[in-house]
């Protein structure tokens, strides 16, 4: 998992992912998930660790787009027990990766019930008065586009996925992942530039 203060340097190498530019294709003859949720289904659970290594950046990134930071890694725990437990449930075996982002983004929508009033205003604090970490400034800048740029954003320079990734571990399409990028992308240089432009004029 790649730490966010890895995130504008990364945020620097995007010009070379164009909206045009083509996902390389991944053919299996059979998922790797459905194999080892069939194993896990039978009794080696031991085996819901591999799932776990494959997903969990998704996970966390799914979740860092969305609730506080310090809250993250426990709910990232908490959201493959709670797979692990569910998993009978699951119809499709090579579905797992959508259903799990699913399950993480409706567990992002019960925190913000269950604790609104205090998050409110934490974030209200954190826009008046950002860190001055540039990668922190730049992940609360993410947290602040429509809510399917910075989903994908969060996935792509913070967890160091690539577009394929995103696109086989979320279930969507590539050409979907890479329509996000590239307007998210944009949407944040613009913001980038509002942020460096009020601050050259406090200087």
């Amino acid at each position: 998992m790649i730490e966010a203060e890895a995130t504008a340097g990364m945020l620097v190498m995007t010009q070379s992912f164009k909206a045009h530019e083509p996902l390389a294709a991944e053919t299996f003859a059979e998922p790797v998930e459905v194999e080892l949720v069939r194993s896990v289904l039978e009794g080696h659970h031991e085996r819901f660790t591999r799932l776990y290594q494959m997903y969990a950046p998704m996970v966390h990134g799914v979740l860092l787009a969305r609730v506080p930071r310090g809250e993250v890694d426990d709910l990232v725990q908490d959201i493959f027990l709670h797979a692990l437990r569910k998993l009978h449930t699951l119809r499709d075996a090579a579905a797992f990766g959508p259903w799990i982002a699913m399950i993480a983004r409706n567990r992002a929508m019960d925190f913000y019930r269950s604790s609104r009033e205090t998050v409110e205003v934490t974030e209200q604090m954190a826009i008046e008065k950002p860190p001055t970490g540039t990668a922190t400034e730049i992940l609360a800048l993410i947290r602040r586009l429509p809510e399917a740029y910075r989903e994908t954003l969060v996935l792509r320079f913070v967890e160091g996925m690539t577009g394929p990734e995103i696109a086989a571990r979320t279930g969507l399409t590539p050409a979907s992942v890479r329509v996000n990028l590239h307007r998210g992308v944009k949407m944040l240089r613009q913001k980038m530039g509002v942020m460096s432009e009020a601050g050259g004029a406090g200087q």
